[in-house]
């Protein structure tokens, strides 16, 4: 299945990295109905940014996930290669 990095760019001022890591759980709870697995994320607190690593079927799915779980879907997806 593809790997996909997401870029967060417009991250709401004020979000903190407890939001960030709420945020990630509810992905978890939901990414088995979009089949797909979010496997990590970094927060880049200084510049506002969120960065997703999840695998997917397709970005569609990535973000459909992360719409549901807490409607702050990706501004840029970009399929990457591990390694």
């Amino acid at each position: 299945m593809p790997l996909y990095m997401d870029v967060h760019e417009k991250v709401p001022d004020g979000t903190t990295a407890q939001d960030v890591a709420g945020a990630h759980a509810e992905d978890l709870k939901v990414q088995g109905r979009y089949g797909v697995d979010y496997r990590n994320y970094w927060f880049d607190e200084a510049n506002g940014m969120i960065f997703c690593l999840v695998e997917a079927p397709n970005p569609e799915a990535a973000s459909a996930a992360h719409r549901e779980a807490h409607g702050l879907v990706a501004d840029q997806i970009h399929e990457v290669t591990a390694g």
